[in-house]
């Protein structure tokens, strides 16, 4: 699968607000980092933010779901980004910050 390149420019544009964020192409998608810890992700043309339980009630509240790889049967632990939230960069650079903190504290 491969991401749509405009798609891939206007999710980098739109995460300017968060700080220096780096994308690295994998597995047919980009992972997106921040000080070397990947926090989100585009899949299937979907942009989706690491989540945990401090900050899965934010997508839940919108009606959002866990990404399900094919091969997998359980989700993982990256949702769906809100349109809403997208196109608004003050609000995504929130949202990033908390899947930032959710992807640090995975990590210990």
């Amino acid at each position: 699968m491969a991401v749509n390149d405009d798609y891939l420019k206007m999710v980098e544009d739109q995460l300017s607000e968060f700080g220096e964020v780096t994308s690295k192409k994998m597995f047919g998608g980009v992972g997106f980092y921040h000080d070397g810890v990947m926090f989100g992700m585009i899949g299937n043309d979907t942009f989706r933010l690491k989540v945990d339980e401090v900050n899965q009630p934010d997508f839940e509240a919108r009606g959002m779901e866990p990404f399900y790889a094919k091969n997998k049967k359980k989700g993982m632990p990256y949702w769906e980004v809100p349109a809403d939230v997208l196109e608004d960069r003050d609000q995504l650079k929130l949202w990033a910050k908390k899947a930032y903190e959710a992807a640090l504290r995975g990590k210990k």
